[in-house]
């Protein structure tokens, strides 16, 4: 991937995770595939999303017209601000949004506590196709259909393992894109390490934050410990003002409400 697209890429990647803080992630990895999955057999399709000699505006509209009402109004937004980015070719655009579908679904991993397991399971996937070349040549094998490959992932990893490495592998193997099958699972462990490093901060406020003070925030709770912090901001009356931030067994309790139950305790005492 070019310069210009690893930036855009990297853009793309940090707006998806305060998304996901603010939306939920449900159904957005599965949605993001099925685009990405039309792009791969529209060549025509991508030129026209990829091409940044047109106004990304008009890149946008395109995006919204083909595809409101076919997936989820979180995965629209997505692809229209990605489609929006400078990208140095059509390709590098439909390997972009496969990596966000991945960062969407561990995301999501993340959210049901199954990341740890399913990277422990793409891990080992890794090893079985280091120990077997029968099993590479079978996965790499341009003659066989996305459909047969996935069916041998399923055979493979059984009915145990959790539904966010069988959705990112089912996929992957089917769209290799002419890189070696190693280095596509060696990408998605990455991808869930990096997942498993960020931490997710649960913000309770009176009235919705502003970007600017998500911002803010994000950058407070980061500097503070130390990784990646991505929010997950809720709406409750109760807490009057100020906000109620839990980062794991930390509690950070600024609302005015809590201020005022001490001024209340202390009067009592």
């Amino acid at each position: 991937m070019l310069g210009a697209s690893r930036g855009s890429l990297a853009r793309q990647s940090e707006a998806l995770d305060s998304r996901i803080g603010t939306s939920g992630v449900s159904g957005l990895a599965a949605d993001l595939l099925s685009v990405s999955g039309l792009l791969d057999n529209q060549k025509q399709l991508r030129n026209a999303l990829a091409d940044s000699g047109q106004p990304a505006a008009g890149r946008q509209a395109l995006v919204r017209q083909i595809l409101d009402g076919r997936v989820g109004a979180l995965a629209v937004d997505v692809l229209a601000d990605v489609v929006a980015e400078r990208w140095s070719n059509d390709q590098d655009l439909l390997l972009s949004i496969e990596q966000l579908a991945f960062q969407a679904a561990f995301a999501g991993a993340a959210a049901d506590g199954t990341l740890d397991a399913a990277e422990e399971e793409l891990f080992l996937f890794g090893r079985a196709l280091d120990a077997s070349s029968e099993l590479q040549m079978a996965l790499t094998d341009p003659s066989q259909p996305a459909t047969v490959k996935a069916h041998i992932v399923r055979d493979l990893i059984g009915s145990r393992t959790t539904a966010t490495t069988t959705q990112v592998l089912e996929y992957a193997v089917g769209h290799l894109h002419g890189r070696r099958i190693d280095s596509v699972v060696d990408v998605l462990c990455e991808l869930a390490a990096t997942q498993r490093q960020k931490l997710v901060a649960e913000v309770r406020v009176a009235a919705p934050l502003t970007d600017d003070q998500k911002q803010r925030l994000t950058a407070a709770l980061s500097a503070l410990k130390g990784r990646t912090v991505r929010l997950n901001v809720a709406v409750d009356p109760s807490v009057l003002g100020g906000a109620h931030v839990k980062v794991g067994d930390e509690v950070i309790d600024g609302t005015v409400a809590s201020r005022l139950e001490q001024a209340r305790r202390a009067i009592l005492g």
